[in-house]
């Protein structure tokens, strides 16, 4: 895709504008690495397409792809020319909350990526002794209804299968609450006040709750009205 101007603003839109390229940024920019953990990122892109985005960010060095060592497969790491992205990869989700929140429809609340972006946001060294299994019930699905997040050494890992630990917190609720919640719009009092979130568990975890589990970047930016 070329534009045929000499602007920076074109020429970066060359690069980035495709479908799927900014998305990708984000996840390389949040710490995924491996095919798989980027997929997991991007649910609805297909591999093909993820691997020409990869190869065409690779190409003009955005991204260094190396081989891991004894192991097979890749990782794919930015580079200094896509760390420089970050202030912009923010800036647009500032404005995405100010102005593109009336665009968001059920279907955009993916549970894979909300539990992804949860795991993400665990701080371990700030939870007590330090192994912590949650688990999560979203009673608005029917497909993979519970997910687990282990937190042992400050190792943090995701799964849908019952891992057969003690459970420290339950979360019940919607994928839609959580995700609002995790963004900002509700707090964690007003979604237990209105039952549409459930935590039982140890106390001193759920009461601190909001501190070992931060929410989103983006939380506390109000969404701006589109005038007519």
């Amino acid at each position: 895709m070329e534009y045929g101007q000499f602007c920076p603003i074109a020429k970066a839109t060359e690069i980035l504008g495709e479908k799927w390229t900014i998305l990708i940024v984000r996840e390389l920019l949040m710490g995924g690495k491996r095919f798989g953990e980027l997929q997991r990122g991007l649910t609805l892109i297909s591999p093909t397409l993820l691997s020409k985005r990869l190869d065409s960010l690779t190409q003009y060095g955005l991204v260094m792809k190396r081989r891991i060592s004894g192991q097979k497969g890749f990782e794919y790491l930015p580079t200094r020319s896509c760390q420089e992205l970050l202030p912009v990869i923010i800036s647009l989700g500032e404005w995405g909350m100010r102005w593109a929140q009336s665009n968001i429809t059920q279907s955009d609340y993916d549970v894979e990526l909300l539990m992804l972006y949860l795991q993400r946001s665990i701080h371990p060294d700030r939870l007590p002794g330090g192994d912590t299994t949650l688990r999560f019930h979203f009673t608005d699905i029917e497909t993979y209804p519970d997910w687990w997040i282990l937190v042992q050494d400050k190792r943090l890992d995701l799964c849908v299968n019952d891992p057969g630990r003690e459970i420290d917190v339950y979360f019940t609720t919607t994928v839609k609450t959580m995700a609002d919640v995790w963004m900002g719009k509700r707090s964690y009092r007003k979604a237990i006040a209105d039952k549409d979130l459930k935590l039982v568990g140890h106390a001193a975890l759920i009461n601190d709750v909001g501190s070992w589990m931060e929410a989103s970047v983006f939380a506390g930016i109000e969404p701006e009205a589109m005038s007519a």
